[in-house]
């Protein structure tokens, strides 16, 4: 079961920190992917945007500086134009994202991802 458990962590995030805690202590060692070194591909980011039955807009954080200054805030931006900019610009991606079994959750609290473990 290990090895089919994700996660999108950025280890100098709190709360993607105190996922991997939650994670750990039900004794799974997850896959990382820390996305800021090695962000998904667009079909990646497509595919959890599914999981999570999200839209794009709804999984980005708008207050950093990429989602100002590339007008992502335009609401007539595509699902695919909005996609392409959190793949050029990871740090958009809210976070920490845990992927199992083919769901996926967003551990914002970091307790929410343990009904999908």
């Amino acid at each position: 079961m290990s090895s089919s458990v994700k996660i999108l962590h950025n280890p100098r995030c709190s709360k993607s920190r105190q996922t991997m805690q939650v994670i750990e202590s039900k004794g799974v060692t997850p896959e990382i992917i820390e996305y800021l070194k090695a962000p998904p591909s667009y079909t990646e980011l497509d595919e959890i945007l599914e999981l999570l039955d999200l839209e794009p807009r709804e999984l980005m954080r708008t207050h950093e500086k990429p989602y100002k200054e590339n007008g992502l805030d335009n609401p007539e931006l595509s699902r695919e134009q909005l996609i392409t900019a959190m793949v050029a610009n990871p740090i958009l991606i809210e976070r920490p994202i845990v992927i199992h079994a083919g769901r996926a959750k967003i551990g914002r609290p970091p307790e929410s991802v343990l009904d999908i473990l």
